[in-house]
């Protein structure tokens, strides 16, 4: 996938089918609105193509309100790859270009620089100055510019519109399997593995200690987990929280015990995906009470791995 940071760097020799969007987290609707696009694009020929924002436009204008993204900015860009984008233009979100009105945008990028054939919104997306760049907006200027545009239908779960804010709130509450039943996959955070106070190897469960770059986590507790080593996910369990037990730190951590694993992972970059919730975190009296949970969780965990649409699930993460 060509990856262009702004416009201007752009160089456009082929027709295409846009889309626009923050697009955090990819979930179903997203997905939805790519398979439109790269359906079409291979029908007519051209290069489906996705302009994304960064930062998040909230971020910008009203930071106070500005949501934790899903998603890092590279791990939206190769999702995008994933799903059959070829070309992405991540624009600099700032005031000066919140206030460029739309018709100029629409004018200047989408169709004079992309050659754009066709474009297709999410649901009630708009952008440009006082939002004008919505779907009305859009088809008015196609006639004139003599592209095609359309808006994607949202898309539900439950009766209940997918989107990234529901999504934020199921992961708050800890509720990750509708989380991953609007995304299309499981949750996942990645980070690098720093050193922390080797309780886990005292307590004969080594855990990983992973620095999150992802802002937003699940709810404190235990959960059995996929962790990616070396090109394979391998079946494990993690603890999200404050470890009450011996203290209460100020930062939550996050911490990966990887079944039938003893290699050295300090310094690598670690993605970890959260499949099933077993219980909160809570405070133990002493070690051994802490080690006597600690292999009852792991023994859940291991049998929900048992299951078959478990081991379904692992093989196409």
């Amino acid at each position: 996938m060509k990856i262009f940071h702004g416009t201007e760097n752009a160089n456009i020799l082929r027709p295409c089918v846009v889309t626009l969007g923050v697009f955090d987290g990819l979930h179903l609707g997203h997905q939805a609105i790519m398979r439109r696009v790269v359906e079409r694009a291979k029908t007519i020929d051209a290069v489906p193509t996705a302009l994304t924002f960064d930062p998040h436009p909230r971020a910008v204008l009203y930071p106070e309100t500005a949501p934790p993204l899903l998603q890092t900015l590279d791990q939206r860009l190769a999702n995008l790859d994933f799903l059959g984008i070829k070309q992405t233009i991540v624009i600099p979100f700032s005031r000066e270009f919140a206030s460029q009105p739309a018709e100029d945008f629409l004018r200047d990028i989408v169709h004079d620089r992309l050659h754009t054939r066709e474009v297709y919104l999410g649901k009630g997306f708009a952008f440009g100055k006082d939002r004008g760049g919505n779907i009305e907006l859009l088809r008015s200027m196609s006639e004139k510019l003599g592209f095609f545009a359309d808006e994607v239908d949202e898309v539900q779960l439950r009766g209940n519109r997918i989107s990234s804010s529901a999504i934020r709130k199921l992961l708050a509450d800890g509720r990750i399997n509708l989380a991953r039943r609007m995304l299309g996959r499981p949750y996942g955070v990645e980070g690098v593995i720093i050193r922390g106070n080797r309780r886990g190897h005292e307590i004969g469960f080594p855990t990983a200690n992973l620095k999150p770059n992802n802002r937003v986590i699940p709810r404190f507790g235990v959960y059995a987990t996929a962790t990616l080593i070396d090109g394979v996910w391998r079946k494990s369990i993690t603890n999200i929280g404050v470890r009450p037990t011996f203290e209460n730190d100020a930062e939550p951590s996050i911490e990966t015990y990887v079944f039938d694993f003893d290699g050295d992972l300090y310094g690598d970059v670690l993605r970890v995906r959260f499949l099933h919730r077993i219980r909160d975190e809570r405070k133990f009296n002493g070690i051994d009470e802490l080690k006597a949970q600690i292999e009852r969780d792991t023994r859940r965990a291991r049998n929900y791995f048992r299951h078959q649409g478990v081991k379904n699930m692992l093989a196409i993460l």
